[in-house]
């Protein structure tokens, strides 16, 4: 399937040629954080007894980070936040909303977004709520912000991912352990003049591949009562056949987003994927002709950072210029489920 259009035309001349569902979204700020410790595939190689160089051939990874076993993830995601605070100076009493976006949390319960405000500068009684769809959770967040902000009385939301993959790794499973980092990033979007927003969002689900990404532990299904073993609290993935299931599904879910946002794909200038393997990324170059000058690619420097993926990618792009008025962006993942998540945007 090629997504191609014949001649290439200016995007949006008039406010008339948006879609009737354009959300206005203005993604003010955005910050990331990253643990201190710096793990390079070489010192896997050495863990795993494996020659030089195995490691980094096999995940596609240089480095990635991984927090100790005492590391607070919600202090991860604040760090996250305080710099997308700082960066645009940014008063945190204008924050009325507290979106945490992980797909694991620090505990069951309370929620995950109230670890996150207590350790935060946002004001006492700040309003807050969660958001799993596990890898894709951003993305999801961000178009509930999006509608929030346009019905729900809310003028501007900050959103945090962070995920402390390494915490759960089986380093008896070669093929998941090696590819994932820690990590945590944030967006603090609002309202905006409505020159920016939301094109299209599309969310589907294939419980076909439910048992193909999973930790079993954390809930009421693996538990004390119920029966558990240790490694139910650990990561488990079948690869080739999760690989092979959103492979099949990818451009069909591609083609819908975009037909929805009424755009084709060499419209959209950025291009923002979940950073789950080296492998689906080369997917998306080569399988759906997206050039590397329009992918935004840190998987090499960060491994698959789970929920945090997402928006640490799309601060990339804002950093190095590739997050511009007018110019479309399409974040794009998949997660457990087997979920796909996308959206197309202005910035």
């Amino acid at each position: 399937m090629v997504f191609t259009t014949q001649e290439k035309k200016p995007i949006f001349q008039e406010e008339s040629c948006r879609s009737s569902s354009f959300l206005p979204l203005k993604i003010i700020s955005t910050g990331v954080s990253v643990p201190e410790n710096k793990i390079y595939s070489a010192q896997l190689d050495q863990q795993l007894n494996k020659k030089t160089g195995y490691t980094e051939k096999r995940s596609g990874i240089q480095y990635r980070y991984h927090s100790d076993n005492q590391a607070s993830q919600a202090q991860l995601g604040i760090k996250a936040l305080n710099h997308a605070l700082a960066r645009n100076k940014i008063e945190p009493e204008s924050i009325d909303l507290l979106i945490s976006a992980c797909a694991i949390p620090v505990q069951v319960l309370p929620y995950n977004a109230a670890h996150l405000l207590q350790l935060s500068c946002l004001p006492k009684g700040t309003a807050s709520l969660d958001v799993n769809v596990s890898c894709v959770s951003f993305i999801a967040a961000l178009h509930l912000a999006a509608c929030l902000l346009n019905y729900g009385g809310y003028k501007r939301i900050a959103i945090v991912s962070a995920d402390l993959p390494s915490r759960g790794l089986d380093w008896q499973d070669e093929e998941s352990s090696i590819i994932f980092g820690d990590g945590a990033a944030c967006a603090i979007v609002e309202k905006g003049g409505g020159q920016s927003g939301v094109l299209s969002y599309l969310s589907e689900t294939y419980t076909e591949g439910i048992d193909l990404c999973e930790v079993r532990a954390g809930g009421t299904r693996c538990n004390p009562r119920s029966g558990m073993s240790d490694g139910d609290f650990l990561f488990r993935m079948n690869g080739k056949p999760l690989f092979k299931l959103a492979s099949s599904l990818i451009e069909p879910y591609l083609e819908r987003l975009l037909k929805a946002s009424g755009l084709a794909l060499s419209d959209i200038a950025t291009v923002v994927p979940h950073q789950a393997s080296h492998l689906s990324l080369e997917h998306m170059r080569k399988r759906l002709g997206v050039t590397s000058e329009a992918l935004i690619d840190i998987y090499r420097f960060r491994g698959n950072q789970v929920s945090a993926s997402i928006p640490t990618a799309l601060h990339e792009a804002v950093v190095t210029g590739r997050f511009q008025p007018e110019k479309p962006v399409m974040l794009i993942g998949t997660a457990a489920g087997l979920a796909f998540a996308g959206m197309v945007l202005l910035p």
